[in-house]
């Protein structure tokens, strides 16, 4: 099987590296994961997460300068319930931010105007 952009393909990690891994994939082309498409959370350790001779499930999106294929296994999860759920946590998460930081602002205005000696009518 050819890897094509958009496929979703397995590998072997043949080599673990601090900025990413090289992958060995089913028919015998090579591809490159970078550190930043292991995982939606943050990677501080690449080690945590990927081991040489493991098999795992990728998906091609696109080439690299050299010729191998990029890869991705966060983009792995792109099913339409997951993206909303994610987006409406990040909109909760952002509209509270939002209340809490006027909030904020208002009590600091307030004490400064206060020390000031400016008063409201």
């Amino acid at each position: 099987m050819s890897a094509k952009v958009g496929n979703i393909v397995e590998g072997k990690i043949t080599a673990v590296m601090k900025f990413g891994a090289h992958v060995e994939l089913e028919g015998g082309e090579q591809g490159f994961l970078h550190i930043s498409k292991i995982s939606k959370s943050y990677v501080k350790n690449i080690d945590d997460h990927l081991k040489v001779g493991q098999k795992v499930k990728v998906k091609v999106v696109g080439t690299t300068r050299d010729g191998k294929w990029e890869l991705s296994i966060k983009d792995l999860g792109e099913s339409g319930n997951e993206d909303q759920n994610l987006d409406k946590d990040f909109e909760r998460k952002l509209s509270k931010f939002l209340k809490d930081s006027s909030r904020k602002i208002s009590d600091y205005r307030r004490r400064l105007d206060k020390k000031r000696g400016i008063k409201k009518r």
